[in-house]
């Protein structure tokens, strides 16, 4: 079966197109960064002007490199939540458009599933059940994955996601947007203890997260050394939050991985490349006996590869759309 994805749910538009879920024939991305990096942030008017732009070209492009026709395509698949609303609607209504005239099958993708879903085009021996850190900029949570379609959510951010916290702690920093990558380069010269910072816990909820105190530590940090004339060791600032992050992270994980006992953890999300958090798991999954899946670093980000293979087997469970179907910007993952 070929499916055709469409994913533009925030800064990225992509168009893929996926085999039987697991096999990307082409996986074309535009990304916006660029643009929205003198703003710190995503403009989302911009991103969805940006997505109408180039959404057309970018199908175009992907049927190309895959070597296949709009004749050939079986299914189209589209992210139709969580994001920025606009962003959203634009794939939600080209993706409709495209489907009503090829006369074929539309399958919603919560975009969340889709990130999870990347694990099973880097590891084609992962099947659920499994535990799976779901961490981006606008998601934290740790999701039951008991089958390809029925997930549940253990634990989650109360306030901030990660991935937002490593946006914000760049821009204050003055290290560029987006911060992921720049916030993982500078730690890795730096000391992890240089800067004590909170790691909050969640009364009740041994699973919830919250990331709002960490942020604004860092905020602060930054602030008072600046009205101060004083000089931060950034390198130990960026290792001693990104140690945080991962000191948040990596417990809950193991120990929703410890209660559900499956012997098996992913990662997903754009978080999921960061080097901290990966070698944090690592040992940690070294330590408890569980295998850890992490998906390739091209993966990470947002793609319309997984948004394909999550599509496959949304497609496979019997889940379709109408014209009507609408886009959302929050949506529970286990409704899908």
């Amino acid at each position: 079966m070929i499916m055709l994805a469409v994913e533009s749910s925030c800064d990225e538009t992509a168009v893929a197109v996926v085999r039987d879920g697991r096999t990307v024939l082409a996986d074309a991305i535009a990304s916006q960064a660029d643009m929205h990096a003198v703003y710190g942030g995503v403009v989302p008017e911009i991103a969805s002007r940006k997505h109408v732009e180039a959404i057309a070209g970018l199908t175009d492009l992907a049927l190309s490199r895959a070597e296949v026709t709009k004749g050939d395509i079986d299914a189209v698949a589209v992210t139709y939540a969580p994001g920025l609303i606009g962003a959203v609607l634009v794939g939600v209504n080209y993706a409709k458009a495209l489907a009503f005239g090829l006369n074929l099958p539309l399958v919603p993708v919560h975009h969340v599933r889709g990130h999870i879903a990347a694990n099973y085009i880097t590891h084609p021996d992962l099947e659920p059940p499994f535990v799976c850190l779901c961490v981006s900029g606008g998601t934290t949570a740790i999701v039951d994955v008991r089958t390809y379609t029925e997930m549940e959510v253990l634990g989650a951010t109360r306030d901030d996601a990660a991935g937002e916290c490593f946006d914000k702690a760049a821009r204050v920093l003055g290290i560029g947007y987006p911060g992921g990558g720049p916030m993982d380069r500078l730690a890795r010269g730096g000391d992890d203890g240089r800067y004590e910072l909170p790691r909050a816990h969640v009364d009740g909820a041994p699973l919830d997260m919250s990331f709002s105190g960490l942020k604004t530590a860092v905020l602060n940090l930054a602030h008072n050394a600046q009205q101060k004339g004083e000089k931060l060791d950034l390198p130990g600032l960026a290792a001693s939050f990104g140690a945080a992050v991962s000191g948040i992270l990596v417990p809950r994980t193991m120990e929703a991985a410890r209660r559900k006992g499956y012997g098996k953890v992913a990662v997903a999300g754009g978080v999921a490349a960061n080097s901290r958090l990966r070698a944090d798991l690592e040992r940690a999954c070294r330590e408890s006996g569980d295998i850890l899946y992490l998906p390739e670093l091209k993966l990470c980000g947002d793609n319309g590869a997984m948004i394909g293979c999550q599509g496959y087997y949304e497609y496979l469970a019997g889940k379709r759309a109408g014209m009507d179907l609408n886009a959302f910007a929050n949506r529970d993952i286990g409704r899908g």
